[in-house]
């Protein structure tokens, strides 16, 4: 009897320990993230892109908010080359994992440039992602007089005529070249059937669609808006899962019969990895908020993008995901070189 006694407070004694031991490590982790000194300095945010562009105002928006939440100094530096290659090698590989340097990239310099790139300078796991702060959806536009007054018509039209469809990328591995080649997967016609026409950005695709220099421009709504409130070009379609707000009387790419098209444009940050996990989890606990403010919700609108957070885990997920989805792509159409 005594000999099962001793047993069983064994038992409970282990049990307690183990229990004491789980509760010690939560509380630790916790105490971790409430005393962290962070930030106590000056954060830099690199954009890899020019000034001006989706990236750059929403690392504006971030700083903005950020730099009061935390009453530390938030600075915008653009590092401009290599279709942002240049700026997220510098925040990557070349800054210390300390939390004070943070690239605000978007799928340029992550998934389209691993998919459409053989030997990538970067590849996704040189990140460790933050949050997802912004997405814009993807249009396509003709110029204003153009025949077709709907996706379905112009995308007959291409079935039948696909050597005269001529459209507008910032390279062979840009978001446009991806969102044509889906799309054209999808209603059956070879993607090399078609001709891409070189351009230095949405602004200069949509003058070459306004123009009449190439047939079809596909960017974000907001790139194109400058010119469709002008009169000077107009879209077919939205690609997202309901219209956007900018244009209503737009329908969707779903609306109109075309499945599978998941192209996107999107920006979020991203730490080198060997950051602190606290840091990360500071960040993404801040954009979350972040996310909610009405102010900053305010100022997306202004800037023509729409609010997509997404935490640390699921914007993993979905970048790996997209990567996945464009290698396929770019090799069954010759993208990748």
């Amino acid at each position: 009897m005594k000999r099962k006694l001793s047993v069983l407070l064994t038992c409970i004694l282990m049990a307690g320990l183990i229990i004491s031991g789980c509760s010690s490590g939560s509380s630790t982790k916790e105490e971790k993230n409430k005393n962290l000194n962070y930030p106590a300095r000056q954060i830099e945010l690199v954009v890899p892109f020019a000034a001006g562009g989706g990236v750059d105002l929403a690392a504006r928006t971030v700083a903005d908010y950020l730099s009061k939440e935390w009453d530390q100094p938030i600075v915008v530096t653009n590092k401009t080359g290599g279709g942002g290659i240049i700026g997220a090698q510098y925040a990557l590989k070349e800054s210390k994992p300390d939390g004070y340097t943070v690239l605000v990239n978007n799928n340029s310099s992550t998934s389209l440039h691993e998919a459409g790139t053989s030997n990538p300078t970067l590849t996704i796991e040189d990140n460790k992602f933050i949050s997802r702060i912004a997405t814009g959806s993807m249009a396509y536009a003709v110029k204003a007089d153009a025949e077709w007054d709907n996706f379905e018509e112009f995308s007959e039209w291409v079935k039948a005529n696909p050597e005269k469809l001529t459209w507008a990328s910032v390279g062979p591995a840009g978001i446009s070249a991806f969102a044509v080649a889906q799309w054209l997967e999808s209603i059956g016609v070879e993607y090399n059937s078609t001709k891409m026409v070189s351009s230095e950005g949405a602004s200069d695709s949509a003058a070459k669609v306004a123009g009449g220099h190439v047939v079809l421009g596909v960017h974000t709504v907001g790139e194109f808006a400058p010119l469709v409130d002008s009169g000077k070009i107009k879209l077919l379609a939205v690609q997202s899962p309901e219209r956007n707000p900018l244009y209503p009387d737009v329908p969707t790419t779903v609306e109109q019969g075309f499945k599978g098209l998941t192209v996107k444009w999107w920006s979020g940050l991203s730490f080198a990895p060997g950051t602190p996990d606290e840091i990360v989890n500071k960040w993404d606990k801040a954009i979350e908020k972040m996310q909610k403010d009405a102010e900053f919700i305010k100022q997306l609108e202004k800037v023509k993008l729409e609010p997509g957070y997404l935490n640390s885990e699921d914007f993993t997920k979905e970048v790996k995901n997209e990567t996945n989805i464009f290698k396929q792509l770019a090799e069954e159409t010759g993208i990748r070189k």
